[in-house]
């Protein structure tokens, strides 16, 4: 049975891993549940939200594995190092540690000198310990790394385990090529872009891949003034792992055209794709391309897309959605009977093929007929938690007073958030009525970008709701962080 109620807790404390203070507090309750938690905390230990600049104490337990040999060389060199102990530690903590992440280590090993050469010395041997005492790594963060950890006699053992990587295109490529000759069985391959020009190495690293589940690529550099294309070689990489990605997020600075295709031919060959992001670049698809889209996708998030390119992906993707996160086209860009005409048949491709649906963004017009087909939505789309909501119209105070009519009558019992921009409003009255119907259901949150709702009278209406149960949040923003 002890054994048994340790696993148990395990299993518990697992689910805390995300939750720094809660694990954190675990650790003071008594011996076994520390004992249980220590391990969790130590698989990860880079991961929580703690300013590492000032904790001392994880300097000094990664610190007391070194050599006695190798601090008195650091000492004498001028590197702070806690003094040399030969009582062993409570825990034998690094032999828990699954993961590497050479941005938090850094800041860690900024405790023990200021001096640059001296980081360099003491990096150098912080990682070779941890290649030593890791029994393996499942997860590596080597943004701006200068040393080849490949080279350290352990690693071969332990970066064959590797699952997820996390770099950028500063690196030399030769880095990348060491990486490619053990890593090649990464899950998850997140790439910061911060070069204006192809990195061959990170190309083969992706070719090297034989499992690769989840890509990311997020553009980090201020010129955007190609040498040469830096993404082209990557997606065709990229469309060599169509049978077995699942996730796919790109975050390009803004490109208003990519010339060449290649997004395009790419998107139409991932059948198994279950997110998809793109941001920060327009991509022109043709009737065919739409319907080609993956089928079993399940986040949906193309910024800069129009309302019927977004219903064509929709009605083709098979019933598994449950995001649709979209930034659409400003209406302005349609003419006026057709984005009628897409923005209805828009809400009627969601009721029809997305009853799974949770978070939804819709951009919509005021007109009877749209209000009812969104009513109809609601009352099919039962797994709703997050609505974000444009819509446009002539009479603001009348377009919100139906909005909340409509809500009340119809929102699914899950809705949990409601996002609005300024294009409709709801009268102060007709909000509190709004709020009084909705007392019973899960407390909800507010995000607006109109200011009219940080005036006193709204704001008094809104903590007073607070204060029943009924509002969790309610914030205003201005800069666009109302979107997903």
């Amino acid at each position: 049975m002890p054994k048994l109620n340790k696993d148990i807790f395990f299993l518990i404390f697992e689910e805390l891993q995300d939750d720094s203070k809660s694990l954190f507090s675990c650790l003071m309750t008594n011996r076994f549940w520390c004992e249980t938690a220590i391990p969790i905390l130590w698989k990860n230990p880079w991961r929580y939200n703690i300013n590492y600049n000032n904790k001392n104490s994880l300097y000094s337990v990664i610190a007391f594995y070194l050599p006695d040999n190798t601090k008195e060389l650091l000492i004498r060199q001028g590197i702070l190092l806690p003094p040399i102990l030969h009582q062993s530690l409570l825990f034998d903590y690094l032999s828990f540690c699954r993961s590497f992440d050479v941005e938090v280590l850094n800041s860690v090993i900024f405790t023990g000198t200021l001096d640059l050469y001296n980081q360099f010395l003491l990096q150098q041997e912080i990682y070779d310990l941890l290649m030593r005492k890791c029994p393996e790594l499942k997860y590596l963060n080597i943004k701006s790394i200068k040393h080849q950890i490949f080279y350290f006699p352990e690693a071969k053992a332990r970066l064959e385990s590797l699952c997820e990587l996390k770099c950028d295109t500063s690196i030399d490529s030769s880095y990348f090529y060491g990486l490619a000759r053990i890593c090649q069985h990464i899950q998850s391959l997140i790439i910061i872009n911060k070069k204006i020009s192809v990195n061959y190495g990170v190309v083969k690293l992706i070719e090297s891949q034989r499992n690769l589940k989840y890509f990311e690529l997020k553009d980090d550099f201020e010129n955007d003034d190609f040498i040469e294309d830096p993404y082209k070689e990557i997606f065709l990489a990229l469309s060599e792992k169509a049978d077995i990605l699942n996730h796919l997020k790109i975050y390009l600075q803004y490109i208003e055209f990519y010339e060449h295709g290649i997004i395009q031919n790419l998107l139409t060959k991932f059948h198994k794709l279950k997110t998809l992001i793109i941001s920060g670049i327009f991509i022109p698809f043709s009737t065919n391309q739409l319907k080609m889209f993956a089928n079993e996708l399940e986040i949906f998030n193309i910024e800069d897309i129009t309302l019927g390119e977004a219903s064509t992906i929709i009605e083709n993707s098979g019933g598994h959605i449950r995001k649709i996160l979209l930034r659409y086209f400003e209406f302005d860009y349609y003419d006026e009977d057709n984005f009628e005409e897409e923005s209805l048949d828009l809400i009627y491709k969601i009721c029809k093929h997305c009853p799974l649906v949770e978070y939804l963004s819709l951009l919509f017009l005021s007109t009877t007929e749209h209000f009812i087909e969104f009513e109809k939505l609601l009352k099919t789309c039962q797994n709703l938690k997050s609505l974000l909501l444009s819509i446009s119209n002539v009479d603001k105070e009348e377009t919100g007073k139906e909005l909340l009519k409509v809500l009340i009558r119809s929102a699914p019992t899950n809705l949990r958030e409601i996002r609005f921009f300024n294009d409709f409003r709801f009268p102060l009255e007709n909000l509190e009525e709004f709020f009084k119907n909705w007392k019973g259901r899960p407390a909800l949150s507010i995000l607006t970008s109109d200011i009219l709702y940080t005036g006193e009278d709204y704001l008094k209406l809104f903590n007073k709701y607070k204060n029943n149960g009924v509002i969790k949040d309610f914030r205003c923003d201005f800069e666009g962080g109302i979107y997903y």
